[in-house]
């Protein structure tokens, strides 16, 4: 079967792939949780696109909002006015954030989110006159935006290499792996506190005076699928942050706003952060939007110190996409959509044990919420990846959406040269029916995909 239900065109268009770019469905509609392309294919987005559309598509609510703000107001740049509807934003978000964040600063999306909460990272210091922080720690296989800063406080090899010579020097340690790190009779406590261990040599080896932020994705993102840490563990780093004066910011840029259950992830983890960023399910994809929610101590660093934040955008707090979001996060409080992925969490996780508990070539299954991955293997007792010229992801992928299904593909989960994992991120109005769909056509394509390199 073939995923390509369009001719070959032209296209003037530079597509993420350009090999097939002239080629790919074109989408013209959108309702609920599918896509329906210019043949009258309908697809479900099984994966939000990448983890964003929370809401799915067309949702009246959101459309409103849109349709109204354009009526009044579409655009003002931030160095001359605010907005109602920004202002409105910002104490909504601020309302329900972790504890101790208390100010908001808006940008267009997630590496402009995490981009920006480096910067703010270091300008605090610079405030405070330590200027002698200068280093970040992240972890390998992690993920936190396309831009040069945060492409080097990032983890994901393939990204990084070849724009290498043009990264600054940053450090990382071990990410939450236990599929494949955590030792034999080793309980999750243990190897979270040898994971954390190694975040405390890293410390004393680079001096924890120098450090800025200790940067991470609160579940693991995109790059290794889903990846869940141990109990206790951020508890522990945010311990250490605090001994040493280091900042933690934390990626909620994919996990965040709801995915996993709570509106922020950390919630689950009994931690908050310094610095959060949040941007996908923000806006659910209705416009571009992200933001940083930032602690008081960092505001007023700044505020009483230089008393501006040196880093801008054209399209700062833009109204329409203000609007989106808090149509977005109204709709998710009001609507009580949160006990939906709650409860349709549950079902989804069943579903895929039942369908590929025993598969000889799923490895691992994992995840939280509303969004779960499934690692490929060739053989189950040695964990073995499959050969990366075979490009299973994207092979799973293809079948996929010939079977009306849209679901996420990523190559190197286990160093960023090996391994492929595939990865489903439902929207929050998904019923169990839905998830039923999803499942089984996820199951048909990954068995489809598989016979093809048999």
């Amino acid at each position: 079967m073939t995923a390509n239900t369009t001719a070959t065109r032209t296209t003037r268009i530079l597509h993420r792939q350009i090999a097939g770019g002239d080629r790919l469905p074109i989408a013209v509609a959108g309702h609920g949780i599918e896509i329906v392309d210019s043949t009258g294919k309908a697809y479900i987005d099984a994966s939000g696109g990448a983890a964003v559309s929370c809401l799915g598509h067309g949702h009246p609510r959101v459309n409103a909002a849109l349709k109204a703000q354009v009526d009044r107001l579409a655009y003002a740049h931030t160095s001359f006015f605010t907005t109602d509807v920004a202002e409105e934003l910002a104490d909504h978000l601020i309302a329900h954030a972790p504890a101790g964040l208390d100010h908001v600063y808006y940008v267009s999306g997630g590496s402009e989110a995490m981009e920006a909460a480096l910067k703010m990272a270091r300008q605090y210091f610079i405030e405070k006159g330590e200027h002698g922080r200068v280093n970040f720690v992240g972890r390998r296989q992690s993920y936190h935006g396309n831009t040069l800063g945060v492409l080097a406080v990032g983890g994901n090899l393939w990204r990084r290499q070849q724009f290498a010579p043009m990264l600054f020097e940053s450090h990382h340690v071990s990410p939450p792996y236990a599929y494949r790190d955590q030792r034999p009779g080793e309980t999750m406590e243990a190897y979270g506190e040898r994971l954390v261990a190694e975040f405390e040599a890293k410390l004393v080896e680079i001096g924890p005076e120098t450090v800025i932020a200790f940067v991470a994705e609160t579940v693991g993102g995109a790059t290794q699928g889903c990846t869940t840490a141990p109990p206790g563990y951020f508890k522990r780093i945010r311990e250490i942050c605090d001994r040493h004066g280091i900042l933690l910011i934390l990626d909620e840029v994919m996990c965040g706003m709801g995915r996993t259950g709570t509106l922020h992830a950390c919630e689950q983890e009994g931690i908050s952060p310094d610095l959060m960023a949040i941007a996908k399910g923000l806006g659910g994809g209705y416009q571009p939007i992200g933001a940083v929610l930032l602690s008081g101590e960092i505001f007023a660093a700044i505020r009483d110190g230089s008393g501006f934040f040196q880093h801008g955008h054209t399209y700062l707090a833009h109204p329409l996409a203000c609007a989106a979001a808090l149509a977005v996060q109204k709709t998710i409080e009001e609507e009580n959509l949160l006990a939906n992925v709650r409860k349709q969490a549950a079902h989804l996780e069943r579903r895929l044990k039942e369908r590929f508990g025993n598969h000889h070539h799923v490895g691992d299954i994992r995840g939280r919420g509303l969004f779960w991955a499934i690692e490929y293997v060739t053989d189950r007792t040695t964990k073995a990846p499959f050969d990366p010229s075979f490009k299973l992801n994207a092979r799973v992928k293809r079948e996929a959406l010939a079977r009306g299904l849209a679901c996420y593909a990523m190559p190197g989960t286990i160093d960023g040269k090996t391994g492929d994992h595939n990865m489903l991120a439902p929207p929050f109005i998904c019923t169990s029916q839905d998830i039923d769909t999803i499942v089984e056509r996820l199951g048909d394509a990954v068995d489809a995909a598989i016979q093809s390199i048999a």
